[in-house]
């Protein structure tokens, strides 16, 4: 009796060689689950085989894909694993929950000076400290698209809450990407380095820079939207699969749709509304203050609270 092949890649599905493989995988079908959601005729104007081919493939791929079903007390028990990293800032911890949750994705974003980044730099001083200090005793992962990674301010932070500068910049990996594409390949990268280093923080600042700057103009738009949507589902499958916490700061445009209110709005579009877990709008106010802004988180109602950026870090 012959014995049943196991399909775990593309090329494994009946009718599909290399050459279309490579053509499917170009356009975005590259996991079996995509194919097994995929239109037979849409496989088959994309790779160049036969509808009844595609449609035998697109069989096969439902067949070996699994569903993996818990009850929402199993999920209630995975939530338990769930961190909290400390920004410094009682009123900030509590309005988001305690921290910056692992298994998430925390967006902050605002103009030019708002305390974006000084957030991320409080985060990599936090994330080292013990649990019982608000920390997860782990490393940073700091994706760097526009330069503005600074380890004296951390060495600052951190020599002002008591630990050792030296070490706390020993636990930062800083990759300086320059093209989307290398901001891209550092997520795909990533799962090897998170473990040998423990990485329990990644953070993208800013996640949009290198997007705007490659992609112009409207014809370029779908394009774009499609690589950032790939890339943060990238950012939240580490998320999960490590249990640790992302934090991704994002650039603003003024909207002149918008006549009452507040015209800033995020870089991104929907995919990156849909893709962060708790969204944090900040500003600018009277010297040190900021003012942060809960948009939108899944367990918390929306707020407003002031932190301060000091030498010392943020501050209540």
């Amino acid at each position: 009796m012959a014995k049943e092949k196991v399909v775990r890649e593309l090329e494994d599905l009946p009718g599909i060689g290399p050459t279309s493989a490579e053509k499917l995988k170009a356009a975005g079908f590259d996991t079996l689950e995509k194919v097994a959601t995929a239109s037979p005729h849409e496989l088959s104007e994309i790779s160049g085989i036969s509808v009844d081919t595609a449609k035998k493939a697109v069989a096969t791929a439902q067949e070996s894909t699994t569903i993996n079903y818990q009850t929402g007390e199993a999920i209630l028990e995975k939530r338990k694993e769930i961190g909290k990293i400390s920004t410094n800032s009682k009123d900030l911890n509590d309005m988001i929950g305690g921290g910056v949750e692992t298994n998430a994705i925390t967006e902050a974003y605002g103009k030019f000076s708002s305390g974006k980044t000084q957030l991320g730099f409080q985060l990599c001083v936090s994330v080292q400290k013990p649990k019982k200090e608000g920390g997860l005793d782990g490393g940073v992962l700091f994706i760097d698209t526009e330069g503005t990674f600074r380890p004296e301010r951390i060495a600052e932070i951190a020599k002002a809450q008591g630990m050792d500068p030296t070490k706390v910049l020993e636990n930062i990996v800083v990759v300086r990407a320059q093209t989307t594409d290398q901001q891209i390949l550092t997520a795909e990268r990533a799962d090897k380095l998170i473990q040998e280093k423990n990485i329990k923080l990644v953070i993208v600042d800013s996640m949009t820079s290198l997007f705007r700057a490659e992609f112009l103009g409207r014809g370029a738009l779908g394009e774009r939207q499609q690589k950032l949507n790939s890339h943060v589902h990238r950012l939240q499958t580490l998320a999960d699969k490590h249990n640790i916490a992302v934090y991704i700061t994002n650039q603003v445009m003024d909207n002149p749709g918008i006549l009452f209110g507040d015209p800033t709005t995020p870089i991104g579009g929907n995919v990156l509304a849909h893709a962060a877990t708790t969204r944090l709008y900040l500003r600018k106010s009277k010297e040190e203050k900021r003012i942060v802004r809960l948009v939108d988180s899944p367990s918390q109602p929306e707020g407003e609270c002031v932190m301060k950026v000091t030498p010392e870090g943020i501050k209540d």
